[in-house]
């Protein structure tokens, strides 16, 4: 059995890691070299740091801090905000990060990720999707958009399919997040989870949520496992913020607690 990661995100605005409620209510949550260091340190699978502000704000990434925070680090570094071209990428990547992520300019021009995969491979492009529920379709099932710029733009495109599309093109993973989720701490949206997974054969990692420990154990649980019952998302890995952030748990708490519950986990 592949093994599940866990993988703390700094939302960065400002050179400031902040976390808030569905795209909304910003609050400080601390220095981003800091905090990746300690996450680093407690044995994180992955670090992904997220420029928020930078799409939107029409910055550049803050490379320094990605220097930084790569110097601290000795696991994958993901970096995303504000990669709009393969120039973009080639700076993030020379300043220490392992793979970028892209949103908004992927919506706005998908052909990118077929540039950037053809240069650095699939493996090093994660194709973000900000989704949020906005209806039904005739057969009652949920219908979810894909939103751009931090969340402020629907786009009216389904999330299902260009999370397909993005895949074909060349994205080595996709990174859901859920508005309606993001900072509730009413757990993952595991029917969207679902969804995207039944239809990519890239690695889904979930975001948006988490609240508790078994939440995140049931987010990454496959169907079938021991006491999952219907409570299960099989993504490949959980993004965790506030958890972490505001001290209410740590990655060797998660991971002993998801391993108890059957998840297969990294040590």
């Amino acid at each position: 059995m592949q093994a599940k990661r866990i993988i703390p995100c700094l939302d960065v605005d400002d050179g400031r890691v902040v976390k808030g409620s569905n795209f909304t209510n910003i609050q400080d949550a601390g220095d981003p070299v800091e905090l990746a260091r300690r996450y680093n340190d407690d044995g994180a699978d992955e670090l992904t740091f997220l420029d928020i502000g930078a799409s939107y704000k029409s910055r550049e990434t803050l490379l320094e801090v990605v220097r930084q925070i790569a110097a601290e680090v000795f696991i994958p570094l993901c970096v995303g905000g504000g990669i709009r071209a393969l120039k973009d990428m080639r700076e993030a990547m020379n300043a220490g990060a392992d793979k970028v992520s892209v949103c908004t300019s992927a919506l706005d021009h998908p052909l990118l990720l077929s540039e950037m995969a053809n240069v650095y491979g699939s493996q090093c492009v994660v194709l973000s999707i900000d989704a949020k529920l906005v209806g039904q379709d005739k057969q009652g099932k949920p219908v979810w958009h894909a939103f751009s710029h931090g969340g402020r733009t629907d786009t009216g495109r389904d999330a299902v399919a260009w999370a397909l599309e993005a895949a074909s093109l060349g994205a080595g993973e996709i990174l859901l997040n859920s508005i309606d989720a993001d900072g509730t701490g009413q757990g993952y949206d595991i029917q969207l989870i679902r969804r995207v997974l039944e239809t990519v054969s890239v690695p889904v990692i979930a975001s948006g949520g988490a609240g508790s420990l078994e939440q995140i154990a049931e987010v990454l649980l496959p169907p079938g496992s021991a006491g999952a019952g219907a409570l299960w998302g099989n993504a490949d890995a959980a993004l965790v913020a506030s958890l972490l952030h505001f001290g209410k748990t740590t990655i060797p708490e998660i991971k002993k607690y998801a391993e108890s519950r059957g998840v297969c986990v990294r040590w």
